[in-house]
Order: structure tokens, then C-alpha cells, then sequence
């Protein structure tokens, strides 16, 4: 009995992983939620993000993983440079964009896609095998495009909005910049929005499909880690001074920027990726992605909890 009980355990060992991690990212679109009403450039979050999290993750891969700089061939290093490009400094970035001109919900529904583009993706590159004919090819197509048609709807119709539960809590209210943020929401173009999270999901899908070859070709975990890290780092500080010349956006102080920075880094990044590369290689990308659409249940009830965000019933159906 206890010995069936610890094989079921250690099969659901990644689940109950990639149940944290999902937890953890919704807590990063809610810090970037508040930060943006806290009046931060969303590009300089995102560069410090994988600066303190490059902090937190290297020095665990020299004190564990000594072994693995004999391994370390320049092919797993342009790999870890396409990874840090496209799960550092494009993923994000066109998330932020997409989250600027739309609600945390919605923004976070429509990352839904991202199992959808990373199974065409490994269909596509051989890592995935439809298998049309079995039970588990016809449950991937059906769930391709019920996934489809979720997002569509989330595009194209919102419908009546719906109060499920209300605290007439709103923390964002006492931000200075909430008449800004709120007018985004109202006016902003959500078929744009909508374009930009599809990028967003595109770029996601290829970092897990990157991030995987990456894990087969270098199996250490917090290396792996380290490597995406350094190169996103160096990635989403060169864009954001490119493009966010406001050298003042850099200053952190005690207070809300510097809470945001340290969970998004440390946990939205470092843990997070640590584990992530861990169930990548050991179940690979398409079962990692799928576990995207729980962030939006965990958003959506954070959302209506402190944010006073409405569901709609588009939203709900989609």
C-alpha cells in the first residue's frame, strides 16, 4: 500500500510542480499590474526582473553544477541566447504591451494559445506526433480548437458583465496613476491587444520548444537556468535602454518597485524557470504548456479580489 502510494506520488511529482509554478506567474501579473499603477516603465521591470534573477540562480549553479562547465559547448550557448531572446525579451515584453491595453484577465486568457503554438510547433519539428487516428491525436486537435475558438471569443465578444463575488476592494485606487491605467483599460484597443498577446504566445512557444532541446543537450537544471537568465538579462536591458531612455525609470526605493522586482526576479523568474526546466526535460514542452490556462483562474479570482475587475461572459465562455 504505501509503496503504490509513492509511485502515484512520484508520477504526480510534476504536476504538482507545474500547480506552483502556475500560481507563482499569476502573482507576477499581479505585481505588474501594480506596478504599472505605481508608475514604473513595465521594460525596466522586466530587465531587473531577470537581473535578480540571474543574481538568485547563478550562484546555485557554481555551488551544485561545477561539473557542468565541461559540458557548456557553444551550441547549448546560441541556444541559451535564442532562449533568453525569445522567453526574456520578446515574451515578456509583447505580454506587457498586450496587458497595457487590456485588463490582467483578459491579457492572461489569451496566453491559452501558448499550448496550441508550442504542440504546432513540435508537430511541425518532429517532437510531437499527431497520431490522428488514437484517442490522444483526436484530444490534442479537439483541444487545439476549442482553444482557438476560446480566444476568439475572448477577441471579438464580451457581453454582459457579471459580478460574482464582490469585496469593494480596488488597491490600485490609491495609486497615483490609476486614472491613467483605468482610461487604458476603458479606451484601449482590444483587437490590438489581442494581436499583441498572440506575438506574445508565439514567442513563448518557441522558448519552450528552445528551452527543451536546450535541457536534452545540457541536463543541468540550474545551469540551464543560469544561461537563460544571463542571456535574457543582457537581452531586456539592451532593448529597454533602446527603447526607455528615462534613466530615472531605474531607481528603486524602498517601496513598491523594489517588492515587485524581488518577487518577479527571485520567484516569477528564478524559481519558476528552475522548475520549469526541471519538468522540461522530463516530460517535455507540449505538457509543460499546457498548464498555461490555470494562471487565468488564478488571475481572475485575484483580479475580482483586490482589483474590483469584472468577469464577463465572454471572458467566462472563452
Amino acid at each position: 500500500m504505501r509503496q503504490n502510494l509513492c509511485e502515484i506520488v512520484e508520477r504526480m511529482k510534476v504536476v504538482i510542480v507545474l500547480l506552483m509554478v502556475q500560481a507563482a506567474l499569476a502573482g507576477v501579473i499581479v505585481f505588474y499590474k501594480l506596478a504599472v499603477v505605481e508608475g514604473m516603465s513595465m521594460r525596466v521591470l522586466i530587465a531587473y526582473r531577470f537581473i535578480f534573477a540571474t543574481a538568485c540562480i547563478t550562484p546555485l549553479a557554481f555551488i551544485f553544477e561545477r561539473e557542468s562547465k565541461a559540458n557548456l559547448t557553444w551550441k547549448v550557448v546560441f541556444q541559451g541566447i535564442l532562449s533568453g531572446l525569445f522567453g526574456g525579451a520578446l515574451g515578456p515584453n509583447l505580454f506587457i504591451a498586450s496587458l497595457s491595453v487590456t485588463s490582467s484577465t483578459y491579457a492572461t486568457a489569451m496566453s491559452n494559445l501558448v499550448p496550441i503554438a508550442t504542440f504546432i510547433l513540435a508537430a511541425i519539428l518532429r517532437l510531437e506526433r499527431l497520431g490522428i487516428k488514437t484517442l490522444a491525436g483526436q484530444a490534442k486537435l479537439w483541444g487545439t480548437l476549442l482553444s482557438i475558438g476560446g480566444a476568439m471569443i475572448l477577441t471579438f465578444y464580451k457581453g454582459k458583465e457579471l459580478n460574482l463575488w464582490s469585496t469593494n476592494i480596488n488597491i490600485v485606487k490609491h495609486g497615483g496613476h490609476h486614472h491613467t491605467s483605468t482610461r487604458h483599460a476603458a479606451v484601449g484597443d482590444q483587437v490590438l491587444g489581442s494581436l499583441l498577446a498572440l506575438a506574445s504566445c508565439l514567442a513563448f512557444a518557441i522558448w519552450y520548444i528552445i528551452h527543451a532541446k536546450m535541457g536534452e543537450n545540457y541536463p543541468f537544471t540550474y545551469s540551464a537556468s543560469a544561461l537563460f537568465c544571463i542571456t535574457a538579462s543582457i537581452e531586456a536591458t539592451i532593448y529597454t535602454i533602446i527603447t526607455d531612455r528615462n534613466w530615472s525609470d531605474w531607481k528603486l526605493g524602498w517601496n513598491l518597485r523594489l517588492l515587485s522586482v524581488v518577487y518577479t526576479g527571485a520567484v516569477g523568474s528564478g524559481l519558476t524557470v528552475v522548475l520549469m526546466s526541471w519538468c522540461l526535460r522530463l516530460r517535455g514542452p507540449l505538457f509543460v504548456s499546457i498548464f498555461n490556462p490555470l494562471t487565468l483562474v488564478y488571475v481572475a479570482i485575484v483580479g475580482s479580489l483586490i482589483f474590483d475587475e469584472k468577469l464577463s461572459i465572454g471572458s467566462i465562455i472563452g
